[in-house]
């Protein structure tokens, strides 16, 4: 697409602003919303509101602070814990590497986007995706900076404040506000998808998942997502043929 000069001539501290701006948009919102819940699930397990300041800010993932958070529950020891939040976070790396010659300008260094990959979840995914072909290519790692940075202080500093102002919430309230990042996660990957065959392995993913948990309990997860996604493959190349030929 032809991006307009006024556009073109914006500065980087200017991107970074419109970046920055994301954090009002409903997805920023939601994700928002649910650390409120991370907040309360800190405080049942015992840490103190420093420890869970710093987990936002240093693991970041919603998803794999939850599971260090029942690790520490569960007394597990650190090396397994690690372990455990690793093998989550694996699941960002095909988006960094999706994400990165997407943002690379002509002159961008590769410490910047070393750093910038630290910030790389869903949510900061899909919004850069979504806009990035609005942006000079030049200016790209300013704008996902001032959204991701910012996204990210913002929940550091929430975290810090509700775990200090709030009543311990019951159980059921947290884990429904903690719930609200995979609803969005779905909601955003399903939009996001270019295919047929993408936006279908969502629901053989799911479908699969009962099945692949009573088989190989454990490892239900990669069974599903491999058998779904496969499935899904499949089932999108046929349809889609059959709509080129009629």
């Amino acid at each position: 697409m032809t991006i307009p000069d006024s556009e073109a001539e914006r500065t980087s501290l200017g991107w970074a602003l419109i970046g920055a701006k994301g954090i009002f948009t409903p997805p920023a919102l939601i994700l928002t919303t649910a650390f409120f819940g991370f907040a309360g699930l800190c405080r049942e397990a015992g840490i103190s509101w420093q420890e869970s300041a710093f987990m936002t800010a240093v693991v970041w993932a919603l998803p794999a602070k939850i599971i260090l958070l029942g690790a520490i529950t569960a007394g597990v020891s650190l090396p397994a814990a690690a372990l455990a939040v690793a093998l989550s976070s694996m699941r960002m790396m095909p988006m960094v590497v999706a994400l990165m010659p997407e943002m690379r300008g002509p002159k961008t260094r590769t410490p910047t986007l070393l750093f910038l990959s630290h910030f790389v979840a869903i949510t900061a995914w899909v919004f850069a995706m979504e806009r990035f072909d609005k942006v000079p290519r030049d200016k790209r790692t300013a704008f996902f900076g001032g959204f991701a940075v910012t996204l990210t202080a913002l929940n550091t500093v929430l975290v810090a404040l509700v775990f200090n102002l709030m009543g311990q919430l019951p159980a059921l309230a947290t884990g429904a506000l903690a719930f609200l990042t995979p609803v969005y996660f779905f909601t955003s990957l399903y939009g996001s998808a270019r295919d047929r065959s993408g936006r279908l392995a969502l629901f053989f993913g799911m479908a699969a998942l009962p099945p692949a948990h009573w088989l190989t309990p454990g490892y239900e997860l990669l069974v599903a997502g491999i058998g779904g996604g496969l499935a899904a493959f499949v089932c999108g190349a046929f349809l889609d043929g059959r709509a080129r030929t009629n």
